[in-house]
């Protein structure tokens, strides 16, 4: 079953996790043996994200925020840890992750890195106009084609 795994430092991973044990497969990729949590942001998709990531102090995962948020529309929590993404089946269980959605999880990595480079020489006035500037660039990523 294709997925991806996003990492905090905005290195995404194709992955091909098995159809049966597949949440076994992505707590392994996740690094917990503990709680999975499921974000629904996409009707197609799942984020899986680390249950107590915020409380063991893992990075940020910037990208899967971003992502996330584009999908919804609005500014999200903070997401912490690795993240894998993977489609979402009519009954709600974990599918294989179509290729747009794939598509628009590489272009949001991609736009956070450019965009995290560029900050580098340019800082952003604040957090939050840092914020609503990835939400703007990462919207665009995921919107329909023209």
């Amino acid at each position: 079953m294709r997925a991806l795994r996003i990492a905090p430092d905005t290195t995404v991973t194709e992955l091909d996790l098995p159809e049966t044990g597949a949440h076994s497969a992505i707590q392994d990729h996740i690094g917990t043996t503990g709680a999975v949590d499921q974000g629904v942001y996409h009707p197609r998709a799942l984020l899986h994200i680390h249950g107590d990531g915020r409380a063991l102090g893992l990075a940020q995962n910037i990208t899967a925020w971003a992502l996330a948020s584009a999908w919804r529309g609005m500014a999200l929590y903070p997401i912490h840890g690795p993240v894998i993404v993977t489609g979402r089946a009519q009954d709600g269980e974990a599918a294989a992750l179509d290729d747009g959605l794939a598509q628009h999880t590489h272009a949001v990595a991609q736009t956070v890195r450019e965009t995290l480079r560029e900050w580098h020489t340019r800082p952003p006035a604040s957090n939050e106009a840092a914020l609503s500037e990835l939400l703007a660039y990462a919207a665009r990523d995921v919107a329909p084609s023209q």
